[in-house]
């Protein structure tokens, strides 16, 4: 379930970062004096690199579902990485976009914590018996 909110969530992120390259682009926006054709290209590239990471967590989190056992630690990474970026855009979506908003980062937010803790630890390799020496 992760997987796929994460991988339905991607495009959306990439699809909101080209409307606003296209308004910087259209108005011919600036920060501080800096070039406008600069800022067109940041917002693209952030919105290419935040899909491409919602992307590589929804892998990690269907690795983890297929395998049926935790993530390994740069997985577990990626996926605390996401959660809480999830977490602080969905406290600063209440006040921007309203209370669905944030309803909809919470679950997400819920699903990757519950991928991170459903599995857990790994289980203790088996103690082999010691065979007798032979006589």
């Amino acid at each position: 379930m992760t997987a796929a909110v994460l991988l339905l969530e991607a495009p959306g992120i990439v699809a909101v970062n080209a409307v606003m390259a296209r308004f910087v682009e259209a108005q011919s926006m600036s920060l501080d004096g800096m070039d406008p054709d600069a800022m067109v290209a940041g917002t693209w590239a952030l919105g290419v690199v935040s899909g491409a990471a919602l992307v590589l967590c929804a892998l990690v989190a269907l690795l983890a579902g297929l395998r049926d056992r935790r993530p390994g630690r740069l997985g577990r990474g990626l996926l605390i990485g996401c959660a809480i970026v999830h977490g602080v855009l969905g406290a600063v979506s209440v006040g921007l976009l309203g209370w669905e908003a944030f309803v909809f980062l919470t679950v997400v937010l819920g699903l990757i914590v519950l991928t991170l803790v459903a599995y857990g630890k790994e289980p203790a390799a088996p103690i082999a018996e010691e065979a007798p020496a032979p006589a």
